[in-house]
């Protein structure tokens, strides 16, 4: 099977807008925003020009091959029980959660690269798992930060234009997003949220950077979100290091229901550490996180590092057995494969630790 068929492109001037990234957010100076850009409270923020050559030179990726076929076909369910909350993997870090009467989309990304331009850039190996056109109708949408690999600017004009979600992002994008004709679009701070159609988002720190260039560097904020929906409590990452937000996310936003982690993009730790879980961290988080179940997410599909395409799986297997957490506790799902998850908490009152 050939790869599919890209999302309409954005043309020349558009190609320039998106690579710009907006103005960026102007705003008081806060623990993570210094009046100009944004920074992580704890460790560094991104890594150096000089660091970005070391890692190239001394790079030994493991090889991906050019294209992998999904094993799994997306089987969404026709309607949702109480409480349910079922999740198909599309690629990357993109899932669809569906809640009773909430379709969501986190950091969606359709487009053949993960770059500003069409010719260059990492390219998929495989197919989205849930083609777009077989979307059901999307109630909203996430994008936690703006690298390439999680705002997808052709693939949100696509969204705007076939389903006009709500879309929810951080700091400093909403300008970026509606230049582009995206309605709806609210940008929040660590800990603010927002009332969306049938639930609450509240958007969380994370231990990341942001650029669309090299000129807007940290212009933006990133992080991840907790979503509130059907007495349910999803927390989605977004992407980023270990640290210590995830006890205190546990501790503001009470008990979580499930959790989507990141499990790739780490080699070689020298350079990843600070910004990329590995799956051993991913382990770590989870517990912090004190959640009965979660997802891998960020890996499979785009080569951005330099661990192979398996490894992520193979290494969080072996995690799970050195924390001893049950194979059950931290599930990865294939490309294009749906679960419904039966969860079994019950969710603090909004904003109350247990």
């Amino acid at each position: 099977m050939s790869p599919p068929a890209p999302p309409a492109r954005l043309g020349l001037l558009g190609t320039l807008r998106s690579l710009l990234g907006g103005p960026g957010h102007r705003g008081p100076k806060t623990d993570h925003f210094d009046g100009e850009r944004f920074f992580n409270p704890v460790g560094s923020t991104g890594r150096s020009f000089a660091d970005v050559r070391r890692w190239r030179r001394t790079s030994q990726p493991v090889p991906w091959p050019q294209w992998v076929e999904n094993r799994a076909s997306p089987a969404l369910p026709k309607q949702l029980a109480p409480g349910e909350i079922a999740l198909t993997f599309v690629n990357h870090i993109t899932f669809l959660v569906q809640f009773r009467g909430l379709n969501i989309l986190t950091d969606p990304v359709y487009s053949q690269r993960v770059s500003p331009f069409t010719s260059v850039g990492p390219q998929r190996v495989r197919a989205p798992g849930l083609p777009f056109q077989d979307l059901p109708k999307i109630d909203l949408v996430l994008v936690s930060h703006n690298h390439y690999d999680h705002l997808d600017m052709p693939t949100l004009v696509r969204l705007q234009r076939a389903h006009s979600p709500c879309f929810v992002t951080s700091l400093g994008n909403k300008p970026l997003l509606e230049s582009f004709g995206l309605r709806n679009v609210h940008e929040l701070d660590w800990w603010q949220s927002v009332s969306v159609p049938n639930g609450q988002v509240t958007m969380t720190p994370a231990r990341h950077w942001s650029a669309r260039s090299p000129r807007n560097r940290n212009r933006t904020l990133w992080g991840g979100f907790v979503v509130e929906a059907d007495g349910r409590r999803l927390f989605f990452a977004g992407d980023t290091g270990y640290g210590t937000h995830f006890k205190e996310v546990r501790e503001r936003c009470g008990s979580l229901d499930l959790c989507l982690l990141p499990i790739g993009a780490y080699e070689p730790r020298w350079f990843m550490e600070e910004q990329h879980m590995n799956p051993d961290d991913a382990v770590r988080a989870h517990l912090d996180l004190q959640t009965p179940l979660s997802i891998g997410t960020h890996f499979g599909c785009f080569r951005l590092t330099d661990e192979g395409i398996d490894d992520p799986v193979i290494d969080l297997a072996a995690a799970r057995r050195r924390h001893d957490v049950a194979p059950e506790a931290f599930q990865v799902l294939e490309t294009g494969e749906t679960r419904t998850f039966y969860p079994v908490t019950k969710p603090a009152l909004v904003g109350t630790p247990d």
